[in-house]
Order: C-alpha cells, then structure tokens, then sequence
C-alpha cells in the first residue's frame, strides 16, 4: 500500500508582490508539514512558487497524489486550475485563497481572492461533488483546523479502498437497512464486502479445546469485570468464540465486521456473541451487532479518524430539558469505553438472561460525533452528522449506554432523523470529527446532513 500523499500547488504569476507571496508560500510551507505529519502521511511542496504553466506541469509530472491543496498564492488564471484537474481528474482538491497581507492603499500584493474565484469557476465545470473553499493565513486557527480535516478525509477515503469488511450471517428479518451489496459498497466507497455464514464460525468455535482458548479466556478477564460469575459453560463458550472470531479477522485481514447476533447465537450456540464484538473493537475491527453493515462501516471511519474505538447503538431516549439523547444496546461496547468507576463489567443478555454480555456506561467525553453512513429512499448513500459531548452518566438501562447532549436541537436531531427514513443504528465517535466526516461525504459526492 503506497504511503498517502498530500500534494501542496501554490500558483501564481510574476507580476505580483513576489516578496509578500514568498513569505507567504514559506508559512503555508511549514504549516502543511506540521499538518501531515501529524496524520502520518507526506506533503510533497515545490521548491518555489509555480508561476508559469511550465513550472506547474514539471512539478506535477512526478507526483501520485491522494490530496490536492491548490492555493492562490497571488492571481494566476483559470488555465492553471483546468490543468491541475486534467492531470488528476479523481484526486480531491481543496482551494485555499489567502488574505491580503497589507491595505495601505497602494498596491494590491497578491490577489489570492480573485484566483480563488477564477479557479473554483473552473473546478465547478470539472466537478459535480462540493468544493471544498479555505480563506485565510496560515497564522489563523480556524485555517489550519480546516486543512487538517481535509487531509485526514482525504487519508480515509484512500484508506477505505483497502479496507475488507465482513458479513457474517445475514441481518433478522425487519432489518434489511444494515444489508449490504458488494458491487455497491465497491463502487461507491471502495470497500470489498465478503460474507461468511454464523454457523461456520459456530462450527470453528466448537472445536476448539479448552487449553486452546485459555489465552482468549484470560485476555478477556484483564479487560472487563466480573466474568468469573459467567457459568462455566457460558464462559468457556464464549472464549470460543472469541478465538473463532479474532483467528477469522485475522486470517483473512478483516478491517470491519458485521455480525449477526441474535437468535442463532443463544439457540444455536447457547452463548452469545455480544461481548466478543465488544473486544474485536478494542482490537481495533470494526464490529456491529445485527448484522448492519453500514453500521460497520459507519464505525471503521469513526475509528480511523479518532484513532479509537466507536459506540453502537439506538436512540432509544430523549431528553429535551439536558437536550440530550441516549444511544443504547444491549450488551456490545467496547471495553475502554467503560466508565472508569465500574469498568466493563460482565451481565445476561437483557431478554435471553444469558451471558456473557456487557453493562456498563460509557465514559464522559467532551467532544463526541453521532454518524451513520445511511441510504436514501432511492437508494443513494447519505451521511448524518450530529456532534455533541458525552455526559457523565451511569447506565441507563440493562446492556450499554451512552448520553451524548448535542450542540444542536436533540429535539431537532430526532425529528429529522425520524422524518428523513433514517436507520436506527449509529456509531458515537469519541472525538470531534463532524468537519473530518462533512468534507469525505462531499469527495464521494454523498448528500450530508449535518447538525
């Protein structure tokens, strides 16, 4: 797998204030290596401004970007732009048009906002997906907290390409909304969809001796609170299963998992699988129950962003006064999203009474993102984009639960959510990543809908 490129275009032409665009160019320079080197990738930036067509061109010629940032360093023409987006036609572009150094009434130095104009005309006549528009120095906040999103989108839509996800099982019925089709999840995100029946990874775990799944029985002991009070039969089953799923992940280089759960695990196995997805997260595979790949997807990128495990759940309470919603299901977390006064703690399954199953509250956060990778009534994919912070709240009812009080309306959120056809799964991602998900949803030229 190449390493992931960000590609830095800083044009112009001569005629302009080279001295105040050189300074220019050399801040923009050092903020864009903080700024991908900070998200694991490299920024390949010329050696000086690229003022001539010619310039441009031998710059471009030996580069295989993942991330375009085409900055206006001063005014340069439409012919730059319609070059940049022929060489590279599905590569991302980010426009970046910086302030006017000086107003004193002289000269205009660069006129970075008017090649802005000229180049997003141009980009527009190229491109059905939202232009993505910076303005300002590369001294402002807000500037390189808008780059840094891009870049980290950018890196996730490249990462998807490789990412392998699993289906195991099919969704019950009345849940079609998690079911997936490989051709579009290919075509759409780049991702390859395999699927494996439930009762083949049944059939791994029973075979299983004790003493092969002792390190999995142990491994989940140092993890989570209470397992010890699981009977035995539960227990060792459920380490079966533990090694049935991290062997097949691991085997087949599975990034995300979506798993059917319920009824075949607890009539068919006698054990349920929730907590072992709970683990797969903490192991870094992106586990849904149900079988709900886009809920699996959903959390893949939440993980990728935020460099940490996603909640997944329902939206199952609102409360108008704290403006709050919870998200709750009915034993799958993961383990270090536990509040640190109970930790993971072990229970049953809320309607099977069988266990071994999660109970716990997630831990505060102070900055949180409700998202879902959704379909449309047409069949479209669509993103919703909710950001908020995780409450210091115990659990809220049998199995795992998280509260997150949102910026916007939760009223509001659930109204929408409700009236636009939305599935009733999401991922709660530990982190700010609203303007991260925002701008991947425009390169794949998905609708968003954002809070």
């Amino acid at each position: 797998m190449k390493e992931f490129q960000t590609v830095y275009l800083p044009i112009g032409v001569p005629t302009f204030h080279l001295e105040s665009a050189r300074k220019e160019f050399r801040d923009c320079t050092a903020l864009l290596g903080r700024i991908c080197s900070g998200t694991d990738g490299s920024c390949c930036v010329p050696e000086d401004i690229l003022l001539s067509l010619e310039s441009l061109h031998a710059f471009m010629d030996e580069l295989d970007p993942d991330l375009i940032i085409l900055q206006n360093v001063t005014f340069a023409n439409a012919a730059y732009a319609q070059e940049v987006l022929h060489a590279f036609p599905n590569v991302p572009v980010v426009l970046w048009a910086l302030r006017e150094p000086v107003i004193d009434g002289g000269r205009l130095r660069l006129n970075s906002l008017t090649g802005a104009f000229s180049a997003a005309n141009t980009i527009r006549q190229f491109r059905k997906e939202p232009l993505e528009f910076v303005f300002g120095s590369p001294k402002e906040e807000c500037v390189e907290q808008k780059l840094t999103a891009a870049v980290k989108a950018a890196k996730l839509r490249s990462a998807l390409s490789s990412l392998k996800l699993a289906a195991v099982g099919h969704t019950p019925q009345g849940f079609g909304f998690g079911r997936a089709l490989d051709a579009q999840m290919l075509e759409t995100f780049g991702v390859r969809l395999e699927s494996i029946e439930a009762r083949e990874l049944i059939a791994k775990a029973k075979e299983y001796t004790q003493e092969e799944c002792q390190e999995y029985l142990e491994d989940a002991k140092a993890r989570t609170v209470g397992l010890e009070n699981t009977p035995e039969r539960n227990r060792l089953d459920f380490a079966r299963l533990y090694k049935a799923y991290a062997d097949y992940t691991k085997e087949n280089g599975i990034g995300a998992l979506c798993s059917r759960c319920w009824p075949d695990f607890f009539t068919s196995f006698g054990t349920p699988v929730c907590t072992v997805l709970g683990i797969l997260n903490d192991l870094g595979v992106a586990a849904s129950c149900e079988a709900d790949a886009y809920g699996a997807l959903s959390m893949y990128m939440g993980m990728q962003l935020s460099e940490q495990p996603v909640f997944f759940g329902d939206p199952v309470s609102l409360d108008e006064e704290e403006n709050s919603i919870t998200f709750w299901h009915c034993g799958m977390a993961p383990c270090s999203l536990a509040r640190q006064d109970t930790g993971a703690v072990i229970g049953e399954h809320c309607n099977r009474h069988i266990g071994p199953t999660l109970e716990f509250g997630c831990r505060q956060e102070s900055c949180v993102t409700i998202f879902r990778v959704g379909k449309a009534p047409d069949g479209s994919f669509r993103f919703f984009i909710a950001p908020g912070e995780a409450m210091d709240k115990d659990k809220q009812f049998s199995g795992t639960s998280a509260v997150v009080r949102t910026h916007a309306s939760a009223r509001e959120i659930v109204q929408k959510g409700v009236e636009g056809g939305w599935e009733p799964h999401f991922a709660v991602i530990y982190a700010d990543e609203a303007d991260s998900l925002e701008m991947l949803g425009h390169m794949l030229d998905l609708e968003v809908l954002r809070f």
